[in-house]
């Protein structure tokens, strides 16, 4: 089992969120945290709100140079990474077509800035923060794991052909570097995962219309949503058991997609 005193988490989409409570989770277990995000105010007001040994790196994921300074800064700062989160991303939801009611005829459609841009973030920065970050784990004989974050869209949503695809490619992800890794002698020192939440409470989600929101909890079994802190003590549990690698570990609450069970 790993211990999580003294190690480095490196986090990205860290100033709120499943990012920020994975930080205050690392922090207040003795650990170091490096966290990246493109909101400055936001990065700033969140490491003031956390315990010592944590440092804040500007970073847009979409950009090589950003993601090395962040994987960088973690060396520098604290001689090792550990954890590797690459929890940055965005939603930008639309029909991929929609035609009018009256005349059947498509008026509104996914633009390919709605589709391009989650890509870039969600899928494009995920890549360029998990390269950057194990290259330097690699060169500095570091011990951990790479934690991706899917999520139940995985598996289909309407109206989030950008985002779902995404994270399905969050989905296999594990396996494809848990292989290359195998394959490299590297598996015994660095693992790979995912987690996949279904409605997790983040503020966004709390503040959601309030029927919007009941409707969604008709379909959770635990009838309520999924707290951050509780998909955080996930992660440190995959981060600890090294038994743990190569695959997708559901959080979702009994989640049945509408299938009413």
């Amino acid at each position: 089992m790993l211990e999580i005193t003294k190690k480095t988490a490196v986090i990205t989409g860290g100033a709120s969120g499943i990012g920020l409570a994975l930080a205050r989770y690392w922090t207040e277990n003795g650990g170091n945290v490096v966290l990246g995000d493109i909101d400055l105010k936001a990065l700033d007001y969140a490491a003031s709100t956390l315990k010592p040994n944590v440092a804040t790196v500007l970073c847009d994921v979409t950009k090589e140079e950003d993601c090395a300074i962040l994987a960088d800064t973690a060396i520098e700062k604290f001689g090792e990474i550990n954890l590797v989160a690459p929890f940055a991303g965005i939603i930008m939801d639309s029909m991929m077509v929609s035609p009018d009611k009256e005349t059947g005829k498509v008026t509104r459609k996914m633009s390919l800035t709605q589709f391009q841009k989650v890509i870039d973030i969600n899928l494009t920065g995920v890549f360029l923060t998990a390269r950057e970050c194990l290259e330097r784990m690699i060169n500095n004989n570091c011990k951990g794991l790479i934690c991706f974050i899917s999520s139940t869209g995985s598996l289909g949503t309407a109206g989030q052909i950008n985002y779902s695809s995404t994270k399905a490619a969050m989905s296999v992800m594990p396996k494809v570097i848990t292989a290359e890794l195998f394959r490299r002698g590297f598996s015994d020192k660095i693992r790979c995962s995912a987690i996949a939440p279904g409605y997790v409470g983040t503020e966004m989600v709390k503040n959601m219309n309030e029927k919007a929101l009941s409707r969604i909890l008709s379909d959770v079994p635990i009838g309520r949503l999924i707290e951050p802190e509780e998909v955080v003590s996930l992660i440190g549990e995959m981060y600890k058991n090294e038994a743990i690698a190569g695959d997708v570990f559901f959080i979702h609450g009994g989640l049945r997609l509408g299938s009413g069970g």
